[in-house]
C-alpha cells in the first residue's frame, strides 16, 4: 500500500493494458483497475484475464473494482482474483447494499482490504452498518452517478445530504475520511478544483479521477495552504493555556487545537507525497 494515506485514485479500464501501464506510470497514489463500468459486457472476460495477468506479480498501488458480486460477472471476478489480490491494496466493491454482502466478500478474499461503494438509496441508508460489517473494510465511498440515477437527482445540491451521510458514517466507524467521487468533465479543471475545495470543506479527503490531468488539480485543492499551516502553528503554540483568544481575535479551545493538528499532519503527509512524486521516473 502507499506509505502515506492516499489522496488520488485513478480509474483505468482493465481491458486496456496499455492504459493500465500509463496509469501506473503516473503519480496517482492508487490505480483502480476497473472491471465494472469502464468495460463493455462483451469485454468482461478479456478484462478479467488482463487483471489476472497484471496481478501475477504484486501490485501494491493497485485496487481492483470488481463487478457487482450479485451478478455472474462479479462472482467470476472474485473466483479468478481470490488468490491474487493479496498483493494489491484492495478491492473496490460496487453497489453494496448490505453488511451481509461485505462479510461474504471478506470471507472469499481473506485479509484483503475492502472499499465498499454506496450507489443506491438502500446502500446509503445502511452506510454505518456497511462500514462496520467486517474488519476488512478499509474505507467507504459514494458512487455518485448510480446514486443520482437511483434518486432521480438532477442538481448537485441534491447529493448534499448523501455526501454528509457518508462522511459521518466513515468517521463514526473509525475509518479514514472518504474520497470524493469522480468529476466526470475531464476538460473542466476549474470546475474540478472548485468541487474539490467544497469536498474538502465538507470532510472529504482526496478524490478519484478518470484522467491523469485531474491528478495535480486534486492534490493542489486538498493540500493545506501556507496560510492554513501558519494559522495552525499559531493555534498549537497557544495550546495548553486553556481557552484563549489569539491577537487576531480567533478563539482557541481543545476542538480548535485538534483541527490544527489535523492540518499539520496533512501538511507533513503532503510533503512526503510530494517528495515521492518527484522521485518517480
Amino acid at each position: 500500500m502507499p506509505q502515506t494515506a492516499p489522496l488520488t485514485w485513478l480509474y483505468v479500464p482493465a481491458d486496456r493494458p496499455d492504459r493500465v501501464a500509463r496509469a501506473l506510470a503516473t503519480d496517482a497514489d492508487v490505480v483502480i483497475v476497473d472491471l465494472e463500468d469502464a468495460v463493455a459486457p462483451e469485454n468482461k472476460g478479456q478484462a478479467r484475464a488482463e487483471a489476472v495477468a497484471l496481478l501475477a506479480t504484486p501490485q501494491p498501488r493497485v485496487q481492483v473494482r470488481v463487478n457487482d458480486v450479485r451478478t455472474p460477472y462479479g462472482q467470476a471476478d472474485l473466483h479468478a482474483l481470490a488468490a491474487l489480490v493479496t498483493g494489491t491494496c484492495g478491492i473496490r466493491v460496487p453497489k453494496v447494499e448490505s453488511a451481509a454482502e461485505v462479510r461474504e466478500i471478506a470471507a472469499a478474499v481473506p485479509g484483503v482490504p475492502l472499499h465498499p461503494l454506496l450507489e443506491s438509496a438502500l446502500g446509503l441508508e445502511r452506510a454505518f452498518e456497511i462500514a462496520t460489517a467486517a474488519e476488512a473494510v478499509a474505507g467507504i465511498g459514494l458512487g455518485e452517478a448510480d446514486l443520482r440515477a437511483d434518486l432521480g437527482v438532477t442538481a448537485d445540491a441534491g447529493l448534499a445530504w448523501a455526501r454528509s451521510r457518508v462522511v459521518v458514517a466513515a468517521r463514526a466507524a473509525g475509518l479514514p475520511a472518504p474520497a470524493q467521487s469522480v468529476y466526470p468533465d475531464v476538460r473542466d479543471l476549474a470546475g474540478l478544483a472548485a468541487s474539490c475545495l467544497e469536498g474538502r470543506a465538507s470532510g472529504f479527503r482526496g478524490r478519484a479521477a478518470i484522467h491523469p490531468a485531474q491528478l495535480p488539480v486534486i492534490v493542489n485543492a486538498y493540500r493545506p495552504t501556507e496560510a492554513e499551516i501558519t494559522a495552525a502553528h499559531e493555534v498549537i503554540a497557544a495550546a495548553g493555556r486553556g481557552a484563549v483568544a489569539l491577537p487576531d481575535g480567533r478563539f482557541v479551545d481543545e476542538a480548535v487545537v485538534r483541527q490544527a493538528r489535523r492540518v499539520l499532519r496533512t501538511s507533513r503527509q503532503e510533503t512526503r507525497q510530494g517528495g515521492a512524486e518527484t522521485s518517480r521516473p
